[in-house]
Order: C-alpha cells, then sequence, then structure tokens
C-alpha cells in the first residue's frame, strides 16, 4: 500500500467516520475488494480501528472507522511530507519559470 492511499484513506476516515465501506470506495475511487484490503492493513499497523455496532432497533451491524492515536501521529506525518514535496515541486516550477523567463528576455534584448 502506498503512502498518498493510506493519507486518503485516514482523512476520508477522519472526515466521515461512520462511512460505509462501500461509500469509501467509491469516494476513493478504490474497488471495495481493495478498500477492505487496505483497512485490514491499516489496522495491523495500528493506525485505524474498527468497530462493529448494531443501531438501536435493527438487527443489522454495523462497522465504524476510529483513526488511533498512532494513525494520526502517521497521518500527520504523511500530511507533512506530502506538503514538504508541493513545495519542493512549487519552488522547482518557479526557477524553471525564471530562467524561461530570462531566455524569453535575452531573445528580445538581441533581436
Amino acid at each position: 500500500m502506498k503512502d498518498q492511499e493510506n493519507l486518503e484513506i485516514l482523512r476520508k476516515i477522519y472526515k466521515k467516520p461512520d462511512s460505509s465501506q462501500r461509500e469509501l470506495a467509491k469516494d476513493l475511487g478504490f474497488s471495495l475488494g481493495k478498500l477492505n484490503y487496505c483497512l485490514k492493513e491499516l489496522q495491523k499497523k495500528g493506525w485505524v480501528k474498527i468497530e462493529n455496532f448494531k443501531k438501536k432497533d435493527n438487527k443489522i451491524s454495523y462497522l465504524k472507522y476510529i483513526i488511533t492515536p498512532k494513525g494520526i501521529s502517521y497521518r500527520t506525518k504523511l500530511t507533512i511530507d506530502f506538503m514538504k514535496k508541493k513545495m519542493k515541486e512549487y519552488d522547482e516550477l518557479k526557477q524553471e519559470l525564471k530562467t524561461i523567463n530570462g531566455e524569453k528576455k535575452d531573445n528580445v534584448d538581441n533581436n
């Protein structure tokens, strides 16, 4: 499982902890099988707790996903790493634009 996928799953769970696997899979663009696999891996690592509960009058069980303190720490680390990567990409693009603009200016001055 990739860190980016983990981050996406943890973000969705944080925003919608009462979502069904089907809803989460649809929101994330994952197959139900892939999401199930990912959730089990996150649970094994201790980042997500999966609780089984029943609604009052309905005997059907539902799952609720809870991000553990360890999971919150991991999500924070992934978010910081993601932001660092995006800032680096931004700086590289900014430098590229300066170089391109400098080349254009030189061409205009030479003509």
